[in-house]
């Protein structure tokens, strides 16, 4: 169950559809960057319901195909550039939507359900953009009713950054249950860690409550401090002097690649 990172990001096949939480939620930059060494290509990925610095650098690489979200941002580091170069010179697919319509078509998955009905944007322009998203009738209201239908989305990985895990893969989210539908709504889940404890979390019963069952997880790598230079809700604050480095560096494409040289390829992250 206990991988390297590297033979954790082999398991991600080139095309697969990757759900991957926002910056506050546990990325594993780990993995993230063990993709992009291994020269991983056309991924599909769902920022759950946001995405951002993980994205940034995977679509910078030239690893992604196909980006689904409600938004790319870097918070205070934004603009995204490699991102906005990516969309502007149609290097990937982007596919706009709205934090709603992403928990609720990763719901419908879970629950393996087709779709997902939700109210809040009929009457939006981004209907338009979905084709298999449909506004029907409420089929329970006598009265004019309608509601949209969000497809179920169904990706093949869950990839996230947790607290910890014990010795038979389970994995501690706490209070983050965004990464729990995450994860029941994909076919596996790959997570990275902090540490690995000894002790099953689902015998404590105070523990169990916020655990992911060993039954959803396909494999588990040991990585310390596993999100930078993004911050984590059970450890380091982010790294603000890094990130505003990437910032300066990745304005161009040459200033990406040497990025990508020095903490990516080189080793030099952390």
């Amino acid at each position: 169950m206990t991988l390297t990172i590297e033979v954790l990001a082999s398991t991600i096949q080139d095309g697969s559809k990757i759900c991957i939480p926002t910056d506050y939620s546990g990325v594993s930059m780990a993995a993230t960057r063990a993709l992009i060494k291994r020269g991983a290509k056309d991924l599909h990925l769902v920022g759950v319901p946001t995405s951002g610095f993980q994205s940034e650098l995977l679509i910078g690489a030239g690893c992604v195909a196909t980006y689904e979200s409600s938004a790319l941002t870097m918070g205070e580091y934004n603009p995204p550039p490699r991102f906005i170069h990516a969309v502007k010179n149609k290097e990937i697919n982007l596919i706009d939507a709205t934090c709603p319509a992403i928990h609720a078509g990763l719901q419908a998955s879970q629950k393996g359900i087709p779709f997902m009905p939700l109210r809040g944007i009929i009457g939006s322009d981004i209907l338009d953009l979905h084709p298999h998203w449909t506004v029907i009738q409420n089929p329970l209201s006598n009265e004019e009713d309608p509601i949209v239908t969000i497809a179920a989305i169904k990706p093949d990985v869950a990839l996230f950054h947790a607290p910890f895990a014990d010795r038979d893969g389970n994995v501690w989210v706490g209070r983050r249950r965004e990464l729990i539908t995450m994860a029941q709504a994909s076919k596996t889940a790959l997570v990275t860690v902090e540490k690995i404890i000894d002790d099953c979390l689902l015998d404590d019963e105070t523990l169990a409550a916020g655990t992911l069952p060993a039954l959803y997880v396909g494999g588990i790598s040991h990585a310390p401090r596993g999100t930078w230079p993004l911050g984590f809700w059970q450890g380091d604050t982010e790294d603000a002097n890094h990130l505003s480095l990437y910032k300066s560096m990745a304005k161009t494409i040459d200033g990406f690649n040497q990025y990508l040289e020095e903490f990516v390829f080189n080793g030099a992250a952390s």
